[in-house]
């Protein structure tokens, strides 16, 4: 029987935002029968709760932190000897370039870029060194996965990375799982409509400051129009006392971290997307394939492009809160109760054809290891003649 290639995929921990998502339908939608199958939890101790298919084998690191996981981290890379590594989210792929060169002799190295690089180094509070370990470490990849082309080409002209490392590949998303959820889900908000929904990390790129006073805007029009926010993180706090300031405490409602956001996607009337700058949210991706109407702030040049002139889909002209009330009041001012879309632009999202699209690079990498490990070994065979 011959040897399958073995694939290491690599992310901090499951159960965490779309980087995660992606990395676990990843280990579920590979084929067991061409590659054989590993999942690097670099800051997790141990499984977890996720359900995970008995031929993916778990690694659970327990680093207290991405980068003090580099002895472990290596350790397993040497005692696997993967012939594909994938890793998920900057931070992350810093490290797994760092060691590449510790690495055993032929792993193959993709990394996954989960944002765009420009406005990540101009707004996203970073190091000032980020921009250099970019530089410096995304060129040793053997291939970049980007989201969008626009995301591509910023890659381009931000770090200067040729453009044959770099390849376009769809986010996968279980669009037939996402639809079945909704249709079982219970209508889980009160009073009446319209009923806002937005999901994301409680971070200030993800605008929900501007969200907030957007709504002010709205209710002045819709005086019982509400917002519900699904999503943990350090600006929690600073987002309460904006809703008591403004006045929106009995219209807000912030849930926190829900493992499922599409439990919200009954009886709500519109998905937003608030983002000052993304690459390409999977909350919006999943907000589509439930149906959702979308109402969505110019986050990047490839949520525009997906987005710009699509059914079902408001887009702000600008990143402010004016532009987000307006679009949000021109939507619901058009909308019927429950109304829901087709959204035909996630089809190229579907799993199947996004897992079959990662396979196609895989065996690509694959092939050119086999051809390189080829002339060298001709290479060496002519030096002992």
């Amino acid at each position: 029987m011959t040897k399958r290639p073995r694939v290491l995929l690599f992310i901090p921990h499951l159960g965490g935002g779309g980087a995660e998502q992606v990395f676990a339908l990843l280990a579920r939608g590979l084929s067991r029968e061409k590659y054989e199958l590993h999942l690097g939890l670099v800051t997790q101790a141990d499984a977890g709760t996720e359900p995970m298919p008995s031929w993916v084998h778990i690694h659970a690191l327990g680093a207290p932190r991405v980068r003090a996981g580099a002895f472990k981290l290596l350790e397993l890379v040497w005692r696997l000897k993967p012939d594909v590594l994938l890793s998920g989210m900057f931070h992350l792929n810093f490290l797994v370039l760092l060691l590449r060169p510790f690495f055993p002799r032929g792993t193959r190295v993709l990394v996954r870029q989960n944002g765009t690089v420009s406005a990540a180094l101009a707004f996203g509070n970073l190091p000032a060194y980020t921009r250099f370990l970019y530089r410096l470490l995304y060129r040793h990849a053997d291939r970049v996965i980007c989201q969008t082309p626009a995301m591509a080409k910023d890659l381009t002209e931000e770090l200067a990375i040729r453009e044959n490392r770099l390849v376009v590949l769809p986010n996968p998303l279980d669009v037939d799982g996402i639809r079945d959820e909704v249709a079982k889900s219970p209508d889980l908000w009160t009073g009446p409509s319209p009923h806002l929904l937005a999901v994301g990390r409680l971070s200030r790129e993800k605008g929900f400051d501007l969200l907030l006073r957007a709504l002010v805007t709205v209710r002045k029009q819709i005086p019982h129009a509400d917002l519900t926010i699904v999503g943990a993180g350090l600006e929690e706090m600073a987002l309460k006392a904006q809703c008591h300031d403004l006045g929106l405490e009995t219209s807000v409602r912030l849930v926190g971290h829900v493992d499922h956001p599409s439990a919200y996607f009954p009886g709500a009337s519109a998905f937003v997307l608030s983002s000052r700058h993304e690459g390409l949210p999977n909350a919006l991706l999943e907000a589509a394939a439930g149906g959702l109407p979308i109402v969505a702030l110019p986050a990047s040049e490839g949520v525009v492009d997906l987005l710009r002139g699509q059914p079902g889909v408001w887009l702000a002209p600008e990143i402010s809160s004016d532009a987000l009330a307006a679009s949000l009041l021109k939507a619901l001012n058009s909308l019927a109760p429950g109304q829901r879309f087709d959204h035909p632009f996630i089809d190229e999202f579907k799993i199947a054809r996004a897992i079959h699209a990662y396979e196609e690079l895989i065996d690509a990498v694959l092939a050119t290891k086999i051809r390189r490990t080829e002339i060298l070994d001709a290479k060496i065979k002519e030096r002992r003649l």
